[in-house]
C-alpha cells in the first residue's frame, strides 16, 4: 500500500527527521549484513509506532499517529524486513473519508464525535501471547490481532468483563498467564484481569481509587501484580469544572499497590512513597528477608521531576526531553516493600538517565539479574545515544554508546534458538533498530548482551527509514 506523502505548515519536533512518517508498505528479503548473524538467532522482531497517514487536525503530540508495525525476520543467517500499517477501526474510517477525523491528545476531545472523542490507535505495545500477536493502545483501546509473519490485521480481541485493554501487559513465561489493566477518566478509574494461557479472561475485578489517575505500565512478581497511583494526576479541583489539566502534586505521596494475582479489588495494598511519575517498569520479584518476611522487590525509571512547566523543577538536570507536558528525565530506581510491616525502603541505583527498559522475558516476575536500557542524551526529543546494561545484583554497568550521529530505539532481549526457560539472563542477544541521521537510513543492531560493550555483531541495513517509534517484541522462531 503508497499512501500520499503530505507535509505541515508548520515544523513540529515529532514530525521531523526520524520522527517524520513513512507511506510505504513493503517486503524486502535478502537484506545486507554487515558482520555475521549468529546461527542461533532465529525469530522476528517487531516494533510498534506512530505513523499518522494524514496531515494531523489540531495541535499534534507525538502518541497521536496511526499505529505501523515494522517487522525483521532473522533465520539462517538472513534477513527479511515488512512493515504494515495497523488497520483499526479509526484507521479503515480515515481512509474512507481521505482525511483525519479526530484531534489529538492535547486538543479538548470532541464528545461529539460520532465516532468517539478518542482515536484508538493501537500504536504502543505489542506483545505475543497464546499463538497471537496483540497491539495495544496506551489510553487503553481494543487490542487488535496481528497475523505473523504477513502482519496483516486480523479484527480485535474481545474479553467480556474488559472490552478495553491498555498498553504493557505483562505475561509470565513460566504459566503462560498474562496480566492486563486498563484505565478511565470515568469510574470504575482501573481495572485489573489475568488472560490464561489459552488466551481466556479467567479473573477481572476494578479497583478502587480517589480518582482518575495517569497509568502506563505495571509490574508482576510470582503471586501478585503492581499498579500505581501516582502523584501525577489530572487536577481534581478543575475536573469538578469539567476542565482537564495535569499536575505534578510534590506534598502527596504516590502509592504502589500489591494484588494477588488472582485477587479482588479490595485485597490490594498500597504502600506510600514518595512523589514521582514512571513510564515503565523493569521487572519486579519477591524476596525473603532475614527476618522471615516477604518483599516484594520493584525496580523500574522513575521520573522526580515530570512535568515540562514546573518551576520547581532543577536546572542541574539540563536538558531533558519532553513530549508534550511531560519531560523524561528517568532514573534507575528500586523499591522494597515489605509485606509484614508495610514499610517501603526506596533506592536510586543510577542516575544516568536511562528509558524503554527491557530484561529477558523469560525472567519476568522473578528475580532477574540485568536490565537493558536506552541512554537519554540532551535532546530535547526522546532519543537514545546508546544502550546501558545494568546488573541488578552488584550495581556494575556496562554500556555502548553509537557512533556520532546515530541513534537507537527500545532493546529487545532475544534468547538464542532453542534454550531452556531458565537460561542466563545475559546468554542471548540485544536487538534495536538505529538511526544514522546523516544518511537518514535504518538498520537493525545485533548486540551480544555478554559483551555489550564490544559493539553490534552484526548490523542489518533496512530498505527503507524505520521512523523513531515505541515498543518491541521478540517472537522465537519455535512459537
Amino acid at each position: 500500500m503508497h499512501a500520499t506523502p503530505w507535509t505541515l505548515p508548520q515544523s513540529h519536533p515529532y514530525l521531523r527527521g526520524f520522527f517524520s512518517p513513512v507511506f510505504d508498505e513493503i517486503d524486502s528479503d535478502c537484506l545486507q549484513i554487515q558482520g555475521e548473524l549468529p546461527s542461533d538467532l532465529r525469530g522476528t522482531f517487531i516494533r510498534n509506532s506512530s505513523n499518522p497517514r494524514f496531515a494531523p487536525k489540531g495541535r499534534y503530540h507525538w502518541f497521536d499517529g496511526d499505529g505501523m508495525l515494522h517487522a525483521v525476520e532473522i533465520a539462517d543467517g538472513k534477513a527479511r524486513y515488512r512493515n504494515r500499517w495497523i488497520r483499526t477501526r479509526a484507521f479503515e474510517a480515515e481512509s474512507e473519508a481521505g482525511t483525519s477525523l479526530w484531534t489529538g491528545v492535547t486538543e479538548r476531545p470532541d464528545f461529539t464525535n460520532p465516532r468517539g472523542p478518542f482515536k484508538d490507535s493501537a500504536n504502543t505495545d505489542v506483545v505475543y501471547h497464546a499463538g497471537k500477536l496483540l497491539t495495544l493502545w496506551w489510553l487503553g483501546g481494543e487490542p487488535y490481532v496481528i497475523s505473523l509473519p504477513d502482519l496483516a490485521t486480523c479484527g480485535t480481541q474481545h474479553w467480556p468483563g474488559m472490552p478495553t485493554v491498555s498498553a504493557h501487559p505483562k505475561v509470565d513465561m513460566r504459566t503462560g498467564e498474562m496480566m492486563i489493566f486498563d484505565y478511565k477518566p470515568v469510574p470504575p478509574y482501573l481495572r485489573y484481569g489475568v488472560v490464561s494461557s489459552s488466551g481466556d479472561l479467567v479473573h477481572h475485578t476494578s479497583i478502587d481509587l480517589p480518582g482518575p489517575r495517569l497509568q502506563h505500565d505495571m509490574a508482576i512478581t510470582e503471586n501478585y501484580s503492581l499498579l500505581f497511583d501516582m502523584s501525577l494526576m489530572w487536577d481534581p479541583e478543575l475536573l469538578k469544572q469539567g476542565q482537564t489539566r495535569v499536575r505534578f502534586f510534590r506534598d502527596r505521596p504516590s502509592r504502589i499497590g500489591v494484588i494477588p494475582r488472582h485477587g479482588r479489588g479490595d485485597e490490594v495494598r498500597w504502600f506510600s512513597c514518595a512523589p514521582f511519575y514512571m513510564y515503565h517498569t523493569i521487572n519486579a520479584w519477591e524476596e525473603r528477608s532475614s527476618d522471615g518476611n516477604t518483599r516484594v522487590v520493584l525496580v523500574g525509571c522513575r521520573i522526580e521531576n515530570p512535568l515540562a512547566d514546573d518551576p520547581e523543577n532543577p536546572r542541574s538536570e539540563g536538558l531533558v526531553p519532553t513530549i508534550g507536558f511531560l519531560r523524561l528525565a528517568p532514573r534507575l530506581h528500586r523499591w522494597t516493600l515489605d509485606l509484614s510491616t508495610g514499610l517501603v525502603q526506596e533506592e536510586t541505583l543510577d542516575d544516568t538517565f536511562i528509558e524503554f527498559s527491557r530484561m529477558d522475558n523469560r525472567w519476568l516476575g522473578r528475580r532477574c539479574r540485568y536490565g537493558y536500557s536506552g541512554k537519554v542524551p540532551a535532546l530535547d526529543t526522546i532519543r537514545f545515544d546508546g544502550i546501558v546494561k545494568h546488573d541488578l545484583h552488584s550495581g556494575h554497568k556496562t554500556q555502548y554508546t553509537f557512533p556520532p550521529g546515530w541513534h537507537g530505539g527500545e532493546t529487545t532481549f532475544a534468547p538464542p534458538h532453542g534454550s531452556p526457560q531458565d537460561g542466563a539472563d545475559d546468554d542471548g542477544y540485544i536487538l534495536t533498530f538505529l538511526e544514522d541521521d546523516t544518511t537518514m537510513t535504518s538498520h537493525l543492531g545485533v548486540f551480544s548482551a555478554r559483551d555489550l560493550d564490544r559493539g553490534p555483531v552484526a548490523t542489518i541495513a533496512l530498505p527503507q527509514r524505520v521512523p523513531t517509534g515505541y515498543h518491541t517484541w521478540w517472537v522465537p522462531a519455535e512459537r
